[in-house]
């Protein structure tokens, strides 16, 4: 593994159509090659709008099989440029059975692995439990050239048990490719407590682990299909060290390629000062397995 990524985030918006947004991606991979990026993460659903704001069955028209054309775009581009990518994909897995997935590419056009999102969310403007089963492939790293890719969607963020799972693992890095955003109607207040509450937590996670946390968002505003107040997508996609210390931060209101150095070793130093898996009191943690204790 090496000890020193190079790695990037893209940032972007919904362009229009799922060969704009595709467009958009292949420009970026190659100015993040051109970098001398060697990692890419991609934002959650990349190649069309948020559709989960409505619930409709002609959406599922937009999933695709894995292998497909996309992972075969972008396996290509992966090859191609050498490097280690990770996509997210909605999967058509069978008629009636579709995902929210996420595919890594090892510097190869073949997949290296895939990840299944876990946990699905049900809010307004958020109807996701509508169109993913929820995941079955576990909390798995996806080994690559650059080490163990502990990779989660989303909602997943909110979660430190799958944070903490994937670290159990041997992930040497976590990643996740994000949409959230918030309701025009909220308050600037209240938009800054979600936005600061989404940074806390995954911070968290890398305090927690003692490893690198990458987040790569969705900006820009998406109307909602059915007439509602639409999404306000706040970017901010950014990059946290074993500490949970920033490494790198994009915007929150335009399409941005964030590029950061990790120094992968430090996550190695961080544990050996802070030995939280040594002290893990795992013969009293039982009850973690329940839902609640009534």
């Amino acid at each position: 593994m090496a000890h020193t990524l190079k790695a990037a985030l893209l940032q972007e918006i919904d362009r229009g159509s799922r060969e704009a947004n595709l467009d958009a991606i292949e420009a970026g991979l190659r100015r993040a090659a051109a970098a001398g990026a060697e990692l890419v993460l991609l934002q959650e659903l990349h190649n069309g709008p948020y559709f989960c704001q409505q619930e409709s069955v002609a959406e599922f028209d937009r999933a695709e099989p894995i292998p497909g054309p996309s992972t075969q775009r972008l396996g290509a581009l992966a090859d191609e440029l050498k490097l280690v990518v990770v996509a997210s994909l909605f999967e058509r897995r069978a008629a009636g059975l579709y995902h929210n997935t996420a595919v890594v590419f090892d510097r190869s056009a073949q997949i290296a692995g895939r990840y299944r999102k876990m946990h699905i969310p049900d809010d307004p403007a958020f109807y996701e439990k509508f169109y993913f089963t929820p995941g079955d492939l576990g909390f798995e790293p996806i080994a690559t050239s650059l080490g163990k890719l502990g990779v989660l969607v989303c909602w997943d963020q909110w979660y430190p048990e799958a944070a903490r799972l994937m670290a159990l693992a041997g992930a040497d890095i976590l990643l996740y490719p994000t949409a959230i955003g918030w309701d025009p109607a909220d308050t600037a207040a209240e938009r800054e407590r979600q936005r600061d509450a989404w940074i806390t937590v995954q911070r968290g996670h890398a305090v927690a682990n003692g490893l690198p946390v990458l987040v790569c968002n969705r900006t820009g505003f998406e109307a909602a299909p059915d007439g509602g107040r639409g999404i306000a997508f706040w970017g901010t996609s950014f990059v946290a060290g074993p500490q949970g210390e920033f490494l790198a931060r994009a915007g929150s209101e335009a399409a941005e390629l964030l590029l950061v150095e990790i120094d992968l070793a430090r996550s190695e130093d961080v544990r050996r000062i802070w030995p939280f898996l040594r002290d893990r009191r795992i013969d009293a943690y039982a009850d973690l397995t329940r839902r609640y204790r009534d």
